[in-house]
């Protein structure tokens, strides 16, 4: 999205909110996986130096009316890891490292909210910009005591009968060994359409009452590229979130509820790499500058919640000695790690110590994350709350019984 249409779009925020006091028809829940308020922070900077300012530009969502914030530990960790915490956000119930809707007795399977919603009568989206398998958009539709049990969770997905679902494609889609029926081919089989690409979309949607949105060639794939190293042809979230709109929404329809998650911040703080957790913090905004779009269209009816499920990195800005960041070292890079070599991976990492921005972990940290909601509802999101409890919130403003 252009920085101009950006600003329109925040500028109404303020205006808008206050009509969103009615019961939340249309509901956008969005979880950026790893991303703690420096994340957002730094997105904010890089934002303001890519314009020639001295100081931020707010995202899509930061400058939201409600702000709150989320403790994530599991109910055996103090840092939790992406399936307990996704268990947490679907379900409201802690579980322990690992596990995927399932209580820590092992034997309890959780329900998400997303079947209560659809109990209810709403359509649901469940998107992601990893694999649909992966822990965090499973938590909306499966359950296993293993987060790692890809394809049972895979198989898993006819039984939901949520109508839409898009993402990066299956993580093991023929089993762990290759020789499993495809799950693919079980999703299909179930009556759900499977397109490829945005103009396959086009020509499905209209015949169909279920369908998979993947990327071209998206069976062959397990999640969207990053940002930076996204080519013209590839799928974004935002795309994905505009798709399940365009599938979910009809004018007398019942309402929905979209799950968007934006999977490859995690993946990009994991590698500690600067630049690429930047643009995938953007590209949230971007993904949620569309639901925006539709909140301006339908004030009263509409909740937006953005938050994470844990922070990832222990990410921090300002590193050493001095009072400034260099954002300008971070400019020339044009690759995530992933596609670095190991010279080029040595290369970012001193860039990133030179900009002053650094990492305490390659992995999660304990540190409580934000919550940024705006529309009908969105009171009940103020404050420090359990990560449980956000869940039962989004319920409490569509009315609908935890």
């Amino acid at each position: 999205m252009k920085k101009t249409a950006l600003i329109v779009i925040l500028a109404l925020i303020p205006v808008l909110a206050i009509a969103g006091t009615g019961r939340a028809k249309y509901v956008f829940f969005f979880i950026g996986d790893g991303m703690g308020f420096n994340h957002v922070s730094l997105a904010e900077y890089y934002s303001g130096h890519t314009e020639g300012l001295h100081g931020s530009l707010p995202l899509s969502f930061s400058a939201f009316p409600v702000l709150g914030w989320a403790v994530t530990h599991s109910a055996s960790n103090l840092i939790t890891d992406s399936a307990a915490a996704g268990t947490a956000l679907s379900t409201g119930t802690k579980t322990n490292n690992g596990m995927l809707a399932t209580a820590p007795d092992s034997t309890t399977s959780l329900k998400s909210i997303s079947y209560k919603i659809h109990e209810a009568g709403y359509r649901v989206g469940i998107s992601s910009t990893v694999g649909l398998n992966h822990a965090t958009p499973a938590a909306f539709y499966g359950s296993s005591i293993s987060r790692n049990d890809y394809y049972g969770i895979a198989a898993q997905i006819p039984a939901c009968g949520f109508e839409f679902l898009a993402g990066g494609g299956l993580i093991d889609s023929r089993g762990s060994d290759g020789n499993c029926t495809s799950a693919y081919d079980i999703i299909e089989n179930s009556g759900y359409t499977i397109a490829e690409g945005l103009d396959d979309f086009a020509g499905k949607k209209n015949s169909t009452d279920r369908i998979m949105l993947l990327q071209e060639n998206g069976r062959e794939r397990t999640e969207l590229p990053f940002a930076i190293d996204r080519s013209a042809t590839d799928m974004t979230q935002a795309d994905l979130v505009r798709a399940s709109i365009d599938f979910l929404y009809s004018e007398d329809g019942p309402g929905f509820l979209i799950m968007s998650e934006g999977g490859k911040i995690d993946w990009a703080s994991h590698s500690n790499d600067t630049k690429a957790a930047i643009l995938e913090t953007i590209s949230l905004s971007d993904a949620v500058a569309v639901a925006v779009a539709f909140y301006e269209q339908h004030p009263d009816e509409t909740l937006i919640v953005v938050t994470a499920d844990h922070e990832t990195g222990g990410l921090t800005l300002g590193l050493e000695d001095g009072y400034n960041l260099y954002f300008d070292k971070i400019d020339s890079i044009d690759c995530s790690r992933d596609k670095a070599s190991e010279d080029g991976k040595d290369m970012m990492k001193e860039l990133s110590r030179e900009a002053r921005i650094g990492w305490t972990t390659s992995d999660h940290s304990a540190a409580n994350v934000p919550v940024f909601a705006i529309g009908a509802g969105s009171s009940l999101f103020s404050g420090r709350m359990d990560n449980t409890e956000i869940p039962e919130r989004i319920c409490k403003a569509m009315n609908i019984i935890f």
